[in-house]
């Protein structure tokens, strides 16, 4: 039997898996798979804090992997997202920024971890990351220019007439598409990285199961085919890490991008 004679069936148990089901609770209220690990990945967060600022109180110098792995990190978001865009205002803003990108970060390497599921791969959870940095640049605006001035900064400078009105509505518009750029963006990459990844673990374990059932030469030459699989899905998981590190900065990114546009006004 072709081992990819079963590939329709597995790829349908496949993706039944990637939806959301409930592990507690009920169809009204409960909780899902993907909000299950995604306190996971917040308490692996907060322990991973608490541990940092344990190591590194002990020392001025940073001594361990552990410890300089961590300000490498703290570093980066700090001088290449948060000073790089923000200028002088990036200590203002830099517990949110930090917060967003360690919480995509952590569930995007919880994802990755088999049997697990990543928060950042439902909807529901990105639109609500999409949200909280929505809502902080809008309240950033409305903080520095007053609700009716931050409206008024929608329009650009030197546009009078039905035109200024043309591009108000335009701004607006763009303004919340924004919100939905967020959520979408996030969501469809780590929604896609981890069923491609599912895929070549099933395409794996078909060409390997014949030699458990029986061994013959076809078998041993299917096996080799699932070395070939299974060497790529090495590879798709040494990418996804980069993808889910990637993800954490392009988020993190175009919320200090926002939130520089209205510090400008």
């Amino acid at each position: 039997m072709n081992p990819l004679d079963k590939l329709p069936e597995e790829m349908s148990k496949l993706l039944d898996g990637f939806m959301t089901h409930m592990v507690a609770g009920g169809s009204s209220a409960g909780v899902t798979a993907y909000i299950f690990w995604m306190a996971v990945a917040i308490v692996l967060l907060l322990v991973l804090i608490f541990a940092f600022k344990a190591r590194q109180a002990k020392s001025l110098v940073p001594e361990g992997i552990f410890v300089n792995a961590c300000e490498y990190v703290i570093e980066f978001v700090r001088d290449d997202v948060c000073r790089g865009i923000l200028g002088e205002s990036w200590k203002r803003h830099f517990p949110f920024l930090a917060s967003l990108f360690f919480f995509i970060l952590l569930n995007g390497i919880v994802g990755i971890i088999p049997g697990c599921r990543p928060g950042t791969g439902t909807i529901g959870v990105t639109a609500a990351l999409a949200i909280c940095s929505f809502v902080y640049f809008i309240a950033v605006g409305v903080r520095r220019l007053g609700p009716i001035g931050y409206l008024k900064s929608l329009a650009p400078k030197g546009v009078s007439g039905p035109m200024a009105a043309l591009v108000w509505v335009i701004e607006l518009f763009s303004t919340f598409i924004r919100l939905v750029t967020l959520a979408v963006r996030l969501f469809c990459n780590m929604f896609a990285g981890h069923v491609v990844m599912g895929t070549f673990a099933v395409l794996s374990s078909l060409f390997f199961e014949p030699i458990l059932n029986e061994f013959s030469t076809i078998a041993v030459a299917e096996v080799g085919v699932s070395v070939f699989w299974l060497v790529i899905l090495i590879i798709i998981y040494l990418v996804e890490i980069m993808v889910g590190v990637i993800q954490a900065y392009v988020f993190t990114l175009l919320s200090a991008v926002y939130i520089q546009l209205v510090e400008d006004e």
